[in-house]
C-alpha cells in the first residue's frame, strides 16, 4: 500500500500481559496514532491503574505529538484497553476505532455475560468502525485497514507505508500463531488472513501485538513476511490450509482460558470504558461460574 511517507514507530511493552502498544508518528507533522493501549488491571485485588498508558502519554507530550486516533486490532481477551483514558487525558479529542465486526463480539458476549438487553451491540461505543480496505489519514500518512479474521471475527491489521500492525495473527516465528477457539474464531479464516499478510513485500515491517520471551530475552516487537514464511512454527515448510487447521485445533484444545478473559472482554467491547457504577459509586465485573456446586 502506498503512503506519502513512512511512519516512525515507537513501541511500549507491558510485561504483565506481554502486550505491545505501538505509537505511529507522522514524521512531517505532530499527527499520531496509538495501536492497542493497555490499561493495567490486577485480577487478585480488582484494581485498575494507568501506569502503562501514562508512559505512552508522557512520550506523546515529550515529543510534542498530537493524538488523532486510538485504534484496536481486535477485542482483546488478555488485557484491558486504555483507549478511553488516553482519549480523555490526551486533550486532543482522538477518535477511538476498531473493526466493524466488533458488533458480532458485542452480541456474543452480551449474551454470555448477560450484560442486559440495554447493552448496545451496534458498535456505538466506538467513534468509528472500519470496514475491510477502508483508508484514513494520520497527518500525511495514509492508513489502510485489512480485515484479518480468524483469531476473532473483528480482527483487523493497519497498513501504514512499509509498516503493518498485525494484532494477534502471528507472533514471533518461534511462538507461532494466534489461538482460534474464542467465540467466532476460525482456524481456516486465520490461515487465509495470514496468507494475505504474507503476500506483502518481504521488507514489510510486521509489528506484533505480543511476545512471550524466556527470562532474560528481550521481547520481539517486529517481524517480516519473509521471516514468518521461513520460520514460523505453524507455517513453515509449506503447510496447507487443512494441515494448519488440524494443527491449530489440536493446539487450542490444550489451552486454558486467558486469566483476564472476562474482565478484558467486558471493558474492550465498551471501547475501553469501565462498566457504569451502581448507585453507591462502585463498579463491578461479571465472572461466569461453571461446574458443580459443593
Amino acid at each position: 500500500m502506498e503512503s506519502l511517507h513512512l511512519p516512525n514507530v515507537t513501541h511500549f511493552f507491558d510485561p504483565a500481559t506481554s502486550t505491545f502498544t505501538h505509537v505511529v508518528e507522522d514524521p512531517a507533522s505532530p499527527a499520531t496514532m496509538v495501536v492497542d493501549p493497555v490499561l493495567d488491571y490486577d485480577p487478585h485485588a480488582g484494581v485498575v491503574a494507568t501506569h502503562s498508558a501514562a508512559r505512552v502519554l508522557r512520550h506523546l507530550r515529550a515529543q510534542g505529538r498530537r493524538l488523532d486516533w486510538i485504534v484496536e486490532t481486535h477485542a482483546h481477551a488478555d488485557h484491558l484497553s486504555a483507549a478511553q483514558w488516553l482519549k480523555r487525558e490526551s486533550g486532543t479529542a482522538p477518535r477511538v476505532a476498531a473493526g466493524a465486526r466488533i458488533v458480532e463480539v458485542q452480541q456474543c458476549f452480551r449474551d454470555l455475560l448477560q450484560l442486559g438487553p440495554g447493552f448496545p451491540v451496534d458498535g456505538r461505543q466506538f467513534d468509528h468502525l472500519f470496514t475491510d480496505n477502508e483508508t484514513f489519514t494520520v497527518g500525511g500518512l495514509q492508513v489502510q485497514v485489512l480485515a484479518v479474521p480468524g483469531h476473532t471475527p473483528d480482527s483487523v491489521a493497519y497498513c501504514v507505508g512499509d509498516a503493518v500492525f498485525v494484532g494477534d495473527t502471528v507472533f514471533p516465528p518461534g511462538y507461532g500463531t494466534a489461538r482460534c477457539d474464542f467465540p467466532g474464531g476460525d482456524a481456516g479464516q486465520l490461515y487465509d488472513s495470514i496468507q494475505r499478510l504474507l503476500l506483502l513485500p518481504d521488507h514489510t515491517r510486521l509489528f506484533l501485538c505480543h511476545d512471550y520471551p524466556s527470562a532474560g530475552v528481550a521481547p520481539q516487537s517486529l517481524s517480516t513476511p519473509a521471516a514468518q514464511r521461513s520460520g514460523n512454527l505453524h507455517l513453515k515448510g509449506g503447510v496447507t490450509r487443512e494441515q494448519f487447521v488440524a494443527l491449530r485445533q489440536a493446539r487450542d484444545a490444550t489451552l486454558g482460558k486467558p486469566v483476564l478473559l472476562w474482565p478484558a472482554i467486558q471493558v474492550n467491547v465498551r471501547a475501553g470504558a469501565l462498566p457504569e457504577p451502581d448507585a453507591s459509586g462502585h463498579r463491578f465485573l461479571k465472572i461466569p461460574l461453571t461446574g458443580e456446586s459443593t
